[in-house]
């Protein structure tokens, strides 16, 4: 589904990612984890074009993601990203901004984006929310909406960036055990988070980076068992 092959970045003359080559196939749930500045986000976002690369391949379902022929809208409508802080339009209501992408860029008709955002509303708990403005939800609310609103767009894999570091403890939770269901059900997924509960239970492979660089990329058993170098002992020992 997602294959990138020695991607490499700079901002300026700072190398923010370092020869970066892993795939993801369809269905499979990768946690991408690491220190501060390592170059998480900015690896999951070149999947979709978010952020461009200066060199190395990205290739989504048989796209090249870049390639100057390739249309990065279209292919973006197929990816599901749900960033740290939501994205919500706060001038719209809950089922507008569900129904708002739907309508406009896969041109379903306002009967049927709204039907198809009441049903993901309810299965995200959320279906009583749905006439509420962003801003009279509290953050797990919110971002629950916001992985609605991606899913809305019946997409082939889901990007999710650090999902839960705005969101008070008590509200994390919540957040996790939708993105568990997603799992569940087979959405192939990329994960950058410190949840490393979520990774344990849900993720088949789990890639560690510093620096730039893709230091470990395995499964989650021997992420969590022996295998692991040192700075990824390093870095587990800090955070579990």
């Amino acid at each position: 589904m997602i294959e990138m092959e020695k991607v490499s970045k700079w901002y300026g003359e700072f190398r923010v990612l370092d020869d970066c080559t892993t795939r993801v196939d369809k269905g499979e749930v990768v946690v991408v984890c690491g220190p501060s500045g390592s170059g998480k986000s900015t690896l999951i976002k070149c999947v979709n074009g978010l952020e461009p690369f200066q060199q190395g391949t990205v290739t989504v379902n048989g796209v090249s993601v870049g390639d100057s022929d390739t249309d990065l809208p279209k292919l973006r409508s197929h990816i599901g990203m749900v960033f740290q802080n939501f994205e919500l339009f706060p001038h719209i209501n809950i089922i507008q901004n569900i129904q708002l992408a739907q309508e406009k860029v896969l041109s379903r008709s306002a009967d049927e984006s709204h039907k198809r955002g009441m049903e993901l509303l309810e299965r995200v708990g959320l279906k009583d929310q749905a006439d509420k403005f962003p801003a009279q939800l509290s953050g797990g609310q919110q971002q629950r909406v916001a992985i609605a609103r991606g899913l809305a767009m019946d997409p082939i894999a889901m990007l999710f960036d650090e999902p839960t570091s705005a969101l008070d403890p008590e509200m994390i939770n919540e957040v996790l055990d939708v993105m568990v269901e997603l799992a569940q059900e087979g959405m192939t997924m990329m994960v950058v988070t410190h949840e490393m509960g979520f990774a344990r239970k849900v993720a088949d492979r789990v890639i560690f980076m510093d620096e730039g660089r893709i230091e470990e990329d395995c499964t989650t058993e021997e992420f969590f068992g022996t295998k692991r170098g040192e700075r990824a002992e390093v870095f587990l020992s800090k955070i579990i």
